[in-house]
């Protein structure tokens, strides 16, 4: 449930971008998702459908790329993803410690139509 609130944060993000390009629309929005971050793809499509209606965003296609995490050796410098049911390192057995990756959520890029009555500002 945890994913309306932050689907409607990312449409106030993505309405103010949008109309600062003087967009009729946004075609295509891509996320990325840090695997880490609990959020559902279903849950995320879901709301984005449901609080996009009636906006720049109704049309939309929502992309989402999920990251896996990652944890970083200290002993060998290697990065790498967990397996299951261990946090040791592949390459040389120490274990390995947490790191930020698998917890992005970031909008990666957007695809809109442009208004022809002016030109959208340079970004």
């Amino acid at each position: 449930m945890h994913e309306c609130s932050v689907v409607e944060q990312l449409l106030k993000l993505l309405t103010t971008r949008a109309t600062e390009m003087n967009a009729s629309s946004v075609r295509t929005v891509n996320l990325v998702v840090g695997e880490l971050t609990g959020y559902m793809e279903e849950s995320l499509r879901f709301y984005f459908k449901i609080l996009a209606r009636d906006t720049l965003l109704a049309e939309a296609d929502l992309r989402v790329t999920y990251v896996k995490p990652k944890l970083h050796c200290p002993r060998c410098d290697t990065l790498f993803e967990r397996r299951r049911y261990s946090f040791d390192c592949p390459a040389c057995g120490s274990p390995g410690n947490m790191t930020k990756i698998g917890s992005e959520f970031y909008i990666d890029t957007i695809e809109v139509e442009l208004n022809d009555a002016a030109p959208a500002p340079s970004t």
